[in-house]
């Protein structure tokens, strides 16, 4: 019923750029906060951005100046620019939205892969 469709993930040498999409469909109802996670392998999955329905933004201090986040309300998309990449930012990135009928719901996508090569 409610899906997330990632895309832009791909191979990069390190100080590359990527730009990552993520466009929300289906009976979601309420959107609130959006955002991107990461996962390596064997380690639990943490936080890169989020941004809220207002357009405040945090970020995880390791890619602080070199990641923005931001999201196209009328099209359900949110996006996250990636600048100067290091091979330490190789990683599974996971879009997530917060919504839902009483808008504290966490909907997750597929998952598209990074990898920063040397």
């Amino acid at each position: 019923q409610v899906h997330l469709m990632e895309s832009g993930g791909g191979l990069v040498q390190a100080g590359g750029s990527l730009r990552l999409s993520c466009a929300a469909s289906g009976s979601i109802f309420r959107i609130n906060g959006m955002g991107w996670y990461l996962q390596a392998p064997g380690k639990q999955r943490e936080l890169v951005a989020t941004i809220t329905s207002g357009g405040r933004t945090n970020y995880a201090d390791s890619v602080k100046g070199r990641f923005t986040i931001s999201r196209d309300n009328a099209k359900n998309t949110v996006y996250l620019q990636m600048n100067s990449l290091k091979p330490e930012d190789t990683a599974v990135y996971y879009c997530n939205v917060q919504g839902g009928w009483n808008g504290l719901t966490n909907y997750w996508g597929q998952g598209t892969q990074v990898t920063v090569s040397s």
